[in-house]
C-alpha cells in the first residue's frame, strides 16, 4: 500500500467514484470472509460489532426510524432492526447493497437499502426524516468534506432526532509499531506482531491520501486490478465537532475508549464483549470514540 500527499490531478468527484469501484470490488471479498464471519453462507452477527456502551448511548431503538450511512454489508444496520427499528441503509457501494439485502433476507429481516453517494442522502430520501442517524467505523474516511454531511444529517434528522457516531479515533492512524533490532520493516497497518507502539504518523493530518493495494483489510484473495485505487481523508476530532456544530447540531456526549471490534495488533486480548484491547500493563490510550449529537 502506498501513501501520497499533495495536490492530485482528480476532482473529489473522480475519488469518491474510484472508492465506489473499490468497494464493489471489496464486496465479494468481504462476503466470503471470516473477518466477516460471512463464510460458508453464515447468517450474519451483527451484535459483534457494537461496543457495549453504544446501546446505552443510544437508547431504546424500538419503533424509531433509524438510518445508517455508510453501511456496507449492512451488520450493524440488521442490528437495529432485529431490535425493532424501522430502519434504511444506504452506501455508496452497488454491489455492497445488494450483497447487504442479500444478508438480510438470509437472516429473516426486513431491512430498505438505498444505493447513493451519502452527500446526496438528503435529496434521494426526499424528505424524509429519521430518529437515529448512525454512521462510523471507517466511514469518516472516505468522505473529503465534513460540512456538508453534517449538513446533510441535519436535513435528515427529524425535531429532537440524534446523530451517533461511532469511530476509530484519530490517534489509531498516527501509532505504528516502534522498530526492534532483528525486526522486518515496518509495513504501516499490517504488524500485527508488533511489540510497542510509537506515535509515528502525523496526528493532525489532513488532506487526501492516495491508497492502492491489491488485498482488503480483511483475508481472502486480491481484488480486481483496476479496483485497487482509492482515496481518505485524515479527519481530527475537531473537524468532526465543528462540522456538527456548524449543522446547528448539539454534541451532547463524547467517549474515548481503549477498544476496537477487530484485533489490530497480535498482542492485543479479546473482552467479554468480544471486542479487543491492548494488555492491560500498557498505558491505556483511546483508539476509538463515540459521540452523540442532537438538534440544537
Amino acid at each position: 500500500m502506498t501513501e501520497a500527499r499533495g495536490e492530485l490531478a482528480l476532482n473529489h468527484q473522480d475519488m469518491m467514484r474510484a472508492n465506489e469501484l473499490n468497494w464493489d470490488a471489496r464486496t465479494s471479498v468481504h462476503i466470503a470472509s471470516k473477518y466477516y464471519g460471512l463464510h460458508e453462507g453464515e447468517t450474519p452477527d451483527p451484535c459483534h460489532w457494537f461496543a457495549p456502551f453504544e446501546w446505552e448511548d443510544m437508547g431504546e431503538v424500538s419503533g424509531l426510524d433509524v438510518l445508517h450511512l455508510q453501511c456496507h454489508l449492512g451488520t450493524e444496520t440488521i442490528a437495529f432492526a432485529q431490535r425493532g427499528a424501522k430502519t434504511v441503509g444506504l452506501d455508496l457501494s452497488g454491489e455492497a447493497i445488494s450483497s447487504a439485502r442479500e444478508l438480510a433476507d438470509r437472516a429473516g429481516i426486513s431491512v430498505e437499502y438505498v444505493h447513493a453517494n451519502v452527500y446526496d442522502a438528503a435529496d434521494v430520501l426526499e424528505g424524509r426524516q429519521f430518529d437515529i442517524i448512525y454512521t462510523g467505523k471507517g466511514a469518516l474516511y472516505y468522505l473529503p468534506d465534513l460540512g456538508p454531511w453534517a449538513e446533510t444529517i441535519a436535513r435528515l434528522l427529524r425535531p429532537g432526532g440524534k446523530l451517533y457516531v461511532a469511530e476509530f479515533h484519530p490517534l489509531l492512524n498516527a501509532l505504528r509499531p516502534r522498530p526492534h533490532e532483528g525486526d522486518g520493516p515496518d509495513h504501516v497497518g499490517h504488524d500485527r506482531h508488533a511489540r510497542s507502539l510509537e506515535v509515528g504518523h502525523d496526528y493532525l493530518a489532513n488532506g487526501v491520501m492516495h491508497r492502492e493495494s491489491t488485498h482488503t483489510y480483511t483475508d481472502g484473495p486480491a481484488i480486481e486490478e483496476n479496483a485497487k485505487d482509492f482515496f481518505e481523508w485524515m479527519h481530527g476530532l475537531d473537524d468532526v465537532i465543528n462540522a456538527i456544530t456548524g449543522a446547528g447540531l448539539r454534541v451532547e456526549s463524547l467517549r474515548e475508549s481503549p477498544l476496537l471490534p477487530w484485533r489490530r495488533w497480535e498482542r492485543m486480548s479479546p473482552t467479554p464483549d468480544g471486542w479487543w484491547q491492548l494488555p492491560a500493563d500498557e498505558p491505556r490510550i483511546p483508539l476509538f470514540y463515540a459521540l452523540l449529537a442532537g438538534q440544537g
